[in-house]
């Protein structure tokens, strides 16, 4: 079925009691608030209370949905909604505002849309295109702070640390047209400059499949990819989910396959796979 792409761009005057007022936001077409309510009506009614289940729970909703990048980029910032096309990053926090906002008791787009600001940007305020917390570090140390997430990469046996300074997208600045303008490129490396030498933990890939990390993973738990690129943290982010047997698989807006899918093989092999990539961090949302 040959789909219509409609850009709805709507000014909404208070979304919840913590979201910015008069705040704008794009849709990706007509009925995404009537598929989100739809959405989040099927979670409420499904009485699951833990986070981790809710998460698997929407990630069998969204099975199947198109890989899209780029799809928050646009000439001015605003809230993007579009649960019809996801990339790594914009499935987990789809995934994040879906699970959040059952765990609140609501079934109403506008509080998915609350919940999605609230993990996209800086103190869970959308102002600008500096405001969105582009490095997944960032991502991870600001909503740790507001209660939203919790890191759990350290307490895991094995843990290691790495020591980066992240500014890919400073170097990089071509790649991302939104720098193009003098004082949003100012504005954004003095995010930046809270990242030199920023210190993280992860899990080796080699590690990953020992009996001391598998038993501290549980489904539904989202994982970073820590990567080897140069100025940058993390290169995707991902569900895990056991089989039968025990063994985890990442499950994720995936590039090379176009849709969300659960990859075949296990973690352990697609880390191996990825040459780039050095391990990963593992983030549970809060109860």
């Amino acid at each position: 079925m040959r789909r219509i792409l409609l850009s709805l761009t709507i000014l909404l005057a208070t979304v919840a009691t913590n979201a910015a007022t008069q705040q704008w936001m794009r849709f990706h077409c007509a009925n995404d608030t009537t598929k989100i309510n739809q959405l989040l009506k099927k979670g409420y009614d499904s009485k699951i209370s833990n986070p981790n289940e809710l998460i698997l729970f929407y990630c069998n909703e969204l099975m199947g949905t198109p890989y899209v990048a780029h799809t928050l980029e646009g000439d001015n910032e605003m809230l993007a909604i579009n649960i019809d096309e996801l990339d790594c990053t914009t499935f987990v926090e789809t995934l994040y505002a879906l699970t959040r906002t059952t765990l609140n008791g609501r079934y109403s787009w506008r509080d998915f849309a609350n919940n999605l600001e609230s993990i996209r940007y800086r103190n869970g305020k959308m102002d600008g295109y500096p405001s969105r917390l582009h490095y997944v570090s960032d991502w991870i140390i600001d909503n740790t702070h507001r209660g939203n997430i919790e890191e759990i990469t350290s307490s895991i046996p094995n843990a290691r640390y790495e020591t980066k300074t992240l500014n890919y997208m400073s170097e990089h600045r071509d790649l991302y047209p939104a720098l193009a303008d003098s004082a949003t490129f100012e504005q954004f490396k003095t995010f930046e400059i809270a990242y030199r030498m920023h210190r993280f933990p992860y899990i080796n890939k080699n590690s990953v499949g020992s009996s001391k990390v598998t038993e501290k993973l549980k489904s539904g738990d989202i994982i970073a990819i820590v990567t080897k690129t140069e100025g940058l943290d993390v290169s995707h982010m991902a569900i895990i989910v056991s089989d039968e047997k025990g063994n985890f698989h990442m499950l994720h807006a995936s590039s090379d396959k176009k849709q969300v899918v659960i990859e075949k093989d296990d973690l352990k092999e697609t880390l191996r796979r990825n040459r780039n990539s050095m391990g990963i961090r593992i983030i549970r949302l809060k109860q």
